[in-house]
């Protein structure tokens, strides 16, 4: 459908332009109108045109390595999408569908040089547009990225903590106690058979001060080892809130599909009553 120079006015990439330079451009692009749910173009079609938002409502999705869509943006009113795989020549990589009944400005290579011929800041408005996907694409990385709370605690702690780490770690073993039980023996016995030429006779008042001395070392190291797996608890709590909420989100995604398969089913049905009654 060929395109109206008003219909570019109401574009606010085209806006600035004056009615010379939007009546070529008008004679170039055209205007193509999608039906409710119909694909405008899929991943890997050759991406030779963009799109330019003009009324309606579109949804940009791709798939990840789990096999599930993911809405990559939803394009407002004069903004752009297969920008990129339309300036790059390269098949194109998410699917745009329209979800309701939408008009878009079909534009190519061409078009794009002719405006930026007549209107060079335009290329600003565009780069933007390209900004804006870049940042939802990496915030989509970072939202569904598989992280391992350990991995993340380990790689932000400090020396003081892995220390602290590894003392709590030995304290709470076996080896510890049993070492620790076996100095303690043999320190009390050599002491006890020394008799008066012991260093630490009975009751063992240097032990006591070596125990004390320990204890008020350990018992901070331990606290702040504890802290720390506090931390990792509540991040695993915060890693399985993401986990669910995507669980949820795929649910609801996989009903929403159900649904318009639901609906597509009855309206195959209405053709077939429409044409039994019209045979009839």
């Amino acid at each position: 459908m060929p395109c109206s120079p008003e219909t570019l006015k109401h574009v606010p990439l085209f806006a600035l332009l004056d009615d010379e330079e939007t009546a070529v451009l008008a004679g170039q692009v055209e205007v193509k109108k999608f039906a409710p749910r119909q694909r405008i173009y899929k991943i890997g079609d050759p991406g030779g045109r963009a799109y330019v938002m003009v009324s309606g409502r579109v949804r940009i999705t791709t798939v990840d390595q789990d096999h599930q869509e993911v809405i990559v943006d939803e394009p407002s009113h004069g903004e752009f999408f297969g920008f990129a795989s339309m300036l790059d020549q390269t098949p194109h990589q998410t699917d745009a569908t329209a979800v309701e009944e939408t008009i878009c400005l079909e534009v190519d290579r061409h078009d794009i040089s002719v405006l930026l011929e007549r209107k060079p800041m335009a290329g600003m408005d565009m780069l933007s547009v390209l900004g804006k996907q870049f940042h939802a694409s990496q915030q989509l990385v970072r939202v569904r990225a598989n992280r391992h709370p350990n991995e993340i605690i380990e790689a932000d702690a400090t020396f003081g903590e892995r220390i602290a780490d590894t003392v709590a770690r030995f304290g709470g073993s076996w080896t510890f106690i049993i070492t620790f039980a076996v100095i303690l023996s043999i320190y009390t016995l050599v002491n006890t058979s020394l008799g008066r030429r012991a260093w630490d006779p009975y009751p063992f008042i240097l032990l006591n001060l070596f125990l004390s001395m320990l204890a008020a070392i350990q018992a901070p190291v331990i606290m702040m080892s504890q802290n720390r797996q506090d931390t990792k608890d509540r991040l695993r709590g915060e890693l399985d809130f993401d986990v669910n909420r995507r669980a949820a989100a795929d649910i609801q995604g996989l009903a929403r599909k159900l649904n318009l398969l639901g609906e597509k089913i009855g309206d195959v049905e209405d053709l077939v009553r429409e044409k039994v009654s019209g045979n009839g």
